[in-house]
């Protein structure tokens, strides 16, 4: 039942990255990782699950903030080695951060510059 996790080219420590995308703008939210277990529970919730690397557990996206990723749609890349998400993202903000995306720096000459806009302070998202 589960033969399409093992055409999934994990690697050595058995992670994927992942790609979230907002399924309607095509803009780029996040990047992850997942294990075996977070993309099944991923399939399963219709929510996603990534693997945090730091905290070495499952990170059911959301969980404490509120901002959860609804599965629209999951492809895998020709190589098998890259999971894109195609989300609708609850509430807005994707990054820890209070921003829409994670990806808020611009490179500007020879630094980067933060230029997108702190939706919510994330001392008002993470209690």
């Amino acid at each position: 039942m589960t033969k399409w996790l093992n055409e999934i080219n994990w690697d050595e420590q058995g992670l994927v990255p992942v790609i979230a995308q907002d399924a309607v703008s095509g803009e780029v939210l996040m990047f992850a990782w997942m294990n075996r277990e977070a993309l099944e529970k991923t399939v399963q919730l219709g929510e996603v699950v990534y693997w945090s690397r730091s905290r070495r557990k499952l990170w059911h996206k959301g969980e404490e903030s509120g901002h959860t990723q609804k599965v629209v749609e999951i492809r895998k890349d020709c190589d098998d080695d890259v999971i894109l998400l195609r989300v609708e993202q609850v509430g807005e903000i994707a990054c820890h951060t209070g921003r829409r995306s994670c990806f808020f720096n611009r490179l500007d000459g020879e630094a980067w510059q933060a230029v997108d806009p702190v939706l919510k302070d994330p001392k008002e998202i993470y209690k």
